[in-house]
């Protein structure tokens, strides 16, 4: 496997690759790489010639400048994950080379950037379409791959394929979970022993109400989450929406959509944890 630094190296690695002909599987990440990460990227070399990951905390996604220092950062190990994952490139930029001029488009996600993660992290998404538009430029994919435990990023993901004209195949993955439930995430390290023993009541919570949800309203079902974590003294909801699976629009009645999603975001401590459960 190769590690890569440079643009100006993988604009020539990548010249070549297309020239052979090979498909390129692309999985974007900011490294802190766990099991939910390489279940992307195991895919994407089974379903490619080649695979390159991307690893880069991007700074233009961060509202939070302390959000941005302690993100989890651990190269070394990422790559040791990729190696035995069997990935082909890894492509680890820094801020410099990836942001020589202050990046200053805005992209139009429409209604879908203006609710939960949207209003509640300002800009946020306009980063996410900030780089991954560089790494769909920089890396004409076959495939691109995203887990699906960020559901609303990804509705993003596939609304900015459509803005920028790309020919990349968005590829839905399922959430990996911990033993005990929790959702993995790069933040999971962040968490303090007594946060991280009380974190899994949230997917416990969502499963609860997975089960009762056809004997109840859709109101109901969301009082009844938001009171339930909310009574755990760690745990605190930042948002729980329950919204279409398409548009992100909130649902009122059960049978009124096709597809049905619910999207939570809890603060534990200093960290927040994101989650989701399909109901329909």
């Amino acid at each position: 496997m190769q590690v890569i630094e440079k643009k100006k190296e993988l604009i020539a690695l990548i010249k070549n690759l297309k020239k052979e002909g090979k498909t390129i599987g692309l999985v974007p990440t900011m490294g802190a790489l766990h099991e939910g990460h390489i279940s992307l990227v195991t895919r994407s070399v089974n379903e490619n010639d080649l695979t390159i990951v991307s690893v880069f905390v991007n700074p233009t996604q961060f509202n939070n400048p302390r959000d941005l220092e302690t993100y989890p950062r651990d190269l070394n190990k990422d790559v040791e994950l990729l190696t035995s994952a069997k990935c082909d490139y890894v492509f680890a930029p820094s801020i410099e080379d990836m942001y020589p001029e202050p990046d200053t488009r805005k992209f139009d996600f429409g209604y879908i950037d203006t609710v939960m993660e949207g209003a509640n992290r300002p800009g946020h998404f306009n980063g996410v379409g900030q780089i991954v538009s560089r790494l769909f430029e920089l890396i004409p994919a076959d495939k691109a791959y995203f887990g699906m435990k960020d559901f609303q990023q990804v509705a993003v993901i596939n609304k900015l394929v459509e803005l920028i004209h790309s020919s990349v195949e968005v590829v839905k993955c399922p959430i990996i979970r911990e033993v005990d439930g929790l959702a993995k995430s790069s933040r999971n390290m962040l968490l303090t022993e007594e946060y991280r023993k009380n974190a899994p009541h949230i997917y416990a919570t969502l499963t609860k109400a997975f089960k009762f949800a056809k004997e109840k309203s859709v109101q109901d079902v969301k009082d009844w989450v938001i009171n339930e974590i909310n009574s755990n003294p760690l745990l605190k909801v930042e948002y729980f929406e329950i919204v279409d699976d398409t548009e992100l629009t909130p649902v009122t009645n059960w049978n009124k959509h096709k597809g049905i999603v619910g999207c939570i975001t809890v603060q534990a401590g200093n960290v927040r944890l994101i989650d989701n459960i399909t109901f329909k």
